[in-house]
């Protein structure tokens, strides 16, 4: 998936596969991850299924605190969960390169586009 654990906290690997995937490429890989990490029969991310599943991303080690400060950090309808576009969401805000990458291509969009208007 888009972390992977080291002696030192979290290497972001988001933007290295973004690059190498492209963004439909990295799209299709983030569902991938949410289906990894969801309950089957509620088709959201919850504690439960998180904490079950959370060793397929080397996150085994996290206490169930982290686990639930994750969620928190994700879900923006406050029904305890995260839904797919809460998760994918979550992914880019905690990939502070691919963030800073995302600034600079919308910013780069917008002079485009609003090239002469000034």
């Amino acid at each position: 998936m888009a972390f992977v654990a080291d002696q030192s906290g979290f290497e972001d690997w988001l933007p290295k596969m973004a690059e190498r995937l492209g963004g439909e490429g990295l799209i299709g890989e983030l569902c991938n991850g949410f289906n990894l990490l969801k309950d089957r029969e509620k088709g959201v991310i919850d504690f439960e299924s998180l904490k079950r599943n959370a060793a397929a991303l080397g996150l085994a080690d996290l206490s169930d605190e982290d686990l639930r400060e994750m969620l928190r950090e994700g879900d923006f309808d406050g029904d305890g969960a995260l839904n797919q576009m809460e998760f994918c969401v979550l992914m880019f805000r905690l990939s502070p390169e691919l963030m800073d990458e995302s600034w600079f291509l919308l910013e780069d969009a917008l002079n485009q586009e609003f090239k002469g208007f000034c």
